[in-house]
C-alpha cells in the first residue's frame, strides 16, 4: 500500500507521484482517497501560483530561464506545503470520492478516471494528463493526425510530464502533419515523426534520408541516418524517454507547461538547427492544437 505520508511528500506536479496516486486510488481505502484529494489540492494551488507569476512582469535585470525554472520549483513546493496544511478543497474532494467508492462495488480505477467537481477537469488538462481531442473547426488533415496519435501522445505525457498537445504539435511540425514522414531510400516506413537522428548510441533500426540542416544560418542538404520504429507508439515512447533522460533537455522538461518555454528550450538545447524553430513550433501549437 502507498501511504499518505509518502504521497504528500511528493511535488505537486511530479509525474512519478501522479502515477503512485493512481496505484493508491485503486486500493479504494480512506487513506488513498485522502492522499489523492490532497494532491489535487496541491495541484490547484500550484496553478493559482503559476497564474499569479504569469501576471507579473518577468523581464527584469535578474530574470532568466534559470531563475524562472527555480521559481517554478519553489512554487511547486509551496503549493505542496499549503496543501498539507489544508485550505478545505481536499476535504470536499475526499467526501465526494468516499461517497463514490461506497456507491460502487468496483474499485476506483485511477486518478484520471475519478469524477471531479466542475472546474477540476480543466485543471487536469493543464497538468498534461488528458489526451488532446480534435474538433470540427480544425482542417481535416489536422483532425486525422490528432485522432490517430492522441492516445500515444497521452501515454508519453504520463511518462515525461510534457503536455500531449505540445508533443503532437512538434510531431506535426517535424512530419508535415504526417504527410512528409521520414522514409528510407527504398520507401521503408520509419514511424519517426520527431526527426530523431540515429547517433552512435542508438541500437535500433535506422533509415537514411535527405534532410535540410542549417549551418551558420544557411540551409544545407545532407543525407543522415534516422531512428526507425515498429509503430507510432514506440516513436512517442522514445521521444519521451529522450527528453526526460537526457540532461541536455533538462530545461525543456522544467518549462514543459508553457508553450513558449517548451519551444524555446528545445531550440536552445539544439534539438533543431532551424533558427526559427521555436517560433514555428509555438505558432503551430497555439493556432492548431485544441486546448
Amino acid at each position: 500500500m502507498v501511504s499518505s505520508t509518502n504521497l504528500t511528500g511528493k511535488l505537486a506536479v511530479d509525474v512519478k507521484g501522479v502515477n503512485e496516486l493512481r496505484q493508491a486510488a485503486r486500493q479504494n481505502s480512506p487513506e488513498a482517497i485522502k492522499s489523492t484529494a490532497k494532491q489535487f489540492e496541491a495541484l490547484f494551488m500550484n496553478m493559482v501560483l503559476k497564474s499569479m507569476r504569469d501576471a507579473t512582469p518577468q523581464n527584469g535585470m535578474f530574470d532568466s530561464d534559470q531563475s524562472r525554472m527555480y521559481t517554478s520549483m519553489l512554487d511547486q513546493q509551496i503549493s505542496q506545503t499549503m496543501a498539507s496544511r489544508g485550505i478545505g478543497l481536499a476535504d470536499v474532494l475526499a467526501r465526494q470520492l468516499s461517497g463514490m467508492a461506497k456507491s460502487n462495488d468496483a474499485p476506483v480505477s485511477g486518478v484520471g478516471d475519478l469524477s471531479m467537481p466542475a472546474g477540476m477537469e480543466g485543471l487536469a488538462q493543464q497538468s498534461g494528463q488528458d489526451p488532446v481531442r480534435s474538433n470540427p473547426t480544425q482542417a481535416p488533415h489536422v483532425r486525422n493526425f490528432i485522432d490517430k496519435l492522441a492516445s500515444h501522445a497521452a501515454e508519453a505525457s504520463d511518462v515525461s510530464g510534457i503536455p500531449a498537445k505540445f508533443m503532437l504539435g512538434q510531431a506535426a511540425l517535424e512530419s508535415g502533419w504526417g504527410r512528409h514522414e521520414i522514409k528510407g531510400v527504398n520507401g521503408a516506413q520509419s514511424h519517426n515523426l520527431f526527426g530523431i537522428k540515429a547517433g552512435n548510441g542508438w541500437k535500433g533500426k535506422v533509415v537514411e534520408a535527405v534532410t535540410t540542416e542549417y549551418v551558420n544560418g544557411a540551409p544545407q542538404t545532407k543525407r543522415e541516418k534516422f531512428r526507425a520504429y515498429d509503430s507510432y507508439a514506440d516513436a512517442f515512447k522514445d521521444y519521451a524517454s529522450l527528453l526526460k533522460n537526457n540532461p541536455r533537455y533538462e530545461n525543456v522538461i522544467a518549462n514543459a507547461q508553457d508553450v513558449n518555454g517548451f519551444a524555446q528550450g528545445l531550440q536552445r538545447a539544439g534539438y533543431a538547427t532551424d533558427p526559427y524553430y521555436a517560433a514555428k513550433l509555438t505558432r503551430l501549437i497555439k493556432q492548431t492544437m485544441s486546448a
